[in-house]
């Protein structure tokens, strides 16, 4: 099997964390080329070190961590200590990395890297706000005609919003990024809501993460304390693995079903800011932009996932 260059563009987060650890876990399907932080579920400066927490936890210190934007495009920074805790990991007890960021801006990274890379044979894996993806088109609009696939975790049709009635968390963070990436030409595949929601923390999954070892031990400590939020929100048994959806995918695609639609990003109204309005049925005769996913065998996702996660 060929292996896929990716760069994991994130905002760790717990559900990122683990995102990270499965595709460091995966390095016969995936070359990661380097991760870029973005700030999102909380500031840059924690989400950086928190995606080196995950280098380290892997012992993947040769994958290199670069950090990018400190706010949105246009707008004010939101972010969620409240479902991730102060740290943006709260739930596992790890030490400081012992290695610092790469040198450079994750923008450049990404820019330079895809324009020096062969023509369609780099996978964005984008796992927070579209901040740094948004701007790197801005900066290199041929950024997306060189991309195999962009490949996100954002967006809500279905399911409705998690942060607001209308809107999911990392589109409304920074909806203009967001529209820039969706009106980009690139190909581009969407975890939403309507497939995260399916794949839902159970406690024996709790059990078995915890079971393999002091990297399981970390994961079951840090999805005990995510999914506390969700559980009590939702009234549902466990809480949903939102990022790895995306990881996996790239794995095993046969997990995941969907169909091809147009989405726009809603950018204007203070009513459904970040509202992700997807043509599901083809009531317009706007271009399809999108591959949509709808469905997943959540048993064949977290089998997966503890499997590789087993491994480190």
């Amino acid at each position: 099997m060929q292996r896929r260059p990716i760069i994991i563009d994130t905002d760790p987060g717990q559900d990122d964390a683990v995102a990270i650890l499965l595709a460091l876990a995966s390095p016969e399907e995936l070359d990661v080329l380097g991760i870029t932080a973005v700030a999102g579920n909380v500031p840059l400066e924690l989400t950086t070190v928190n995606s080196l927490k995950m280098t380290e936890l892997a012992r993947r210190r040769d994958v290199p961590v670069y950090a990018g934007c400190d706010r949105p495009m246009q707008r004010p920074l939101i972010t969620a200590e409240y479902v991730h805790g102060e740290t943006g990991i709260d739930g596992a007890d790890l030490p400081e990395p012992a290695t610092a960021p790469a040198k450079g801006h994750a923008v450049e990274f990404i820019v330079d890297t895809v324009m020096s890379s062969e023509p369609g044979s780099i996978t964005l894996c984008a796992l927070g706000p579209l901040t740094n993806l948004g701007t790197a088109i801005a900066m290199q609009p041929q950024l997306t005609g060189r991309l195999a696939e962009i490949v996100l975790m954002g967006g809500a049709f279905f399911e409705g919003g998690n942060t607001t009635p209308a809107a999911e968390f990392n589109i409304l963070v920074d909806p203009d990024a967001a529209d820039i990436v969706f009106r980009s030409g690139a190909p581009i595949t969407v975890m939403p809501l309507d497939v995260t929601h399916q794949a839902l923390i159970l406690r024996r999954h709790l059990d078995r993460f915890g079971a393999l070892g002091p990297v399981g031990e970390a994961v079951r400590g840090m999805l005990t304390f995510y999914e506390r939020y969700d559980v009590e929100k939702y009234g549902i048994e466990g809480g949903p693995l939102h990022d790895p959806c995306v990881i996996a995918y790239l794995i095993r695609p046969e997990l995941f079903s969907g169909r091809a639609v147009n989405v726009e990003v809603e950018v204007n109204s203070t009513l459904t800011l970040g509202m992700t309005v997807v043509d599901w049925w083809g009531m317009t005769d706007r271009p399809i932009i999108a591959t949509w996913m709808r469905e997943v065998d959540a048993a064949g996702f977290f089998d997966l996932l503890l499997e590789r996660i087993g491994r480190l």
